[in-house]
C-alpha cells in the first residue's frame, strides 16, 4: 500500500489536494549518537509499525513528513517540536500528529494536535484506539 509522502506532492498539487491533505504526521525516533546499529533498526521497525496505524487506514488525508532522528538535547526538544508543528500549521496543515517508538520522550505541546507512542509495557496502540482518536480530532471532539 502506498503512503502519501511529502516528496510526492509538487507545487501545483499541493493547490488542489491541500483541502484535503489537512493532517501532518511526524515520526520521531528520539534517538542519542550513542544508539548501536541493530538497536536503531529495532526502533525504526517500531516507528513503522506505529506509523501503519495511521498511514494505512488514513492514506489520502494524511502526508508523512521525514522522521526527526537525533535528539541532542532532550531539554530543548519539546520547544523545538512545538515550533516545528506552529510553522508547519502556518504553511498549511490544521493538525499535527507526532508519533514515536520511544516511551521516554515528551512529544507533548500546544500545537501538536494527538501523539502516539507504545504503552508502558512496550505494547502498541490497538487500531481501534488510533483509529478513533484521529476521527474524534477531525470532528472536533479531541481532548
Amino acid at each position: 500500500m502506498r503512503r502519501m509522502k511529502f516528496s510526492e506532492i509538487s507545487c501545483e498539487q499541493w493547490e488542489e489536494l491541500s483541502p484535503f491533505l489537512d493532517t501532518c504526521l511526524l515520526p520521531v525516533t528520539g534517538m542519542t549518537g550513542m544508539v548501536q546499529p541493530f538497536e536503531a533498526t529495532a526502533w525504526l521497525e517500531r516507528l513503522r509499525d506505529i506509523m501503519d496505524l495511521i498511514e494505512i487506514p488514513f492514506k489520502g488525508r494524511v502526508v508523512t513528513y521525514p522522521a526527526w532522528h537525533y535528539i541532542s538535547d532532550h531539554s530543548a526538544f519539546a520547544e523545538m517540536l512545538n515550533e516545528w508543528c506552529a510553522s508547519v500549521k502556518k504553511a498549511g496543515f490544521r493538525y499535527i500528529i507526532v508519533v514515536t517508538a520511544n516511551q521516554t520522550l515528551n512529544i507533548t505541546g500546544p500545537e501538536i494536535d494527538l501523539s502516539l507512542r507504545p504503552d508502558e509495557d512496550g505494547g502498541l496502540p490497538l487500531q481501534a484506539e488510533v483509529s478513533g482518536a484521529i476521527r474524534a480530532l477531525w470532528s472536533g471532539q479531541a481532548t
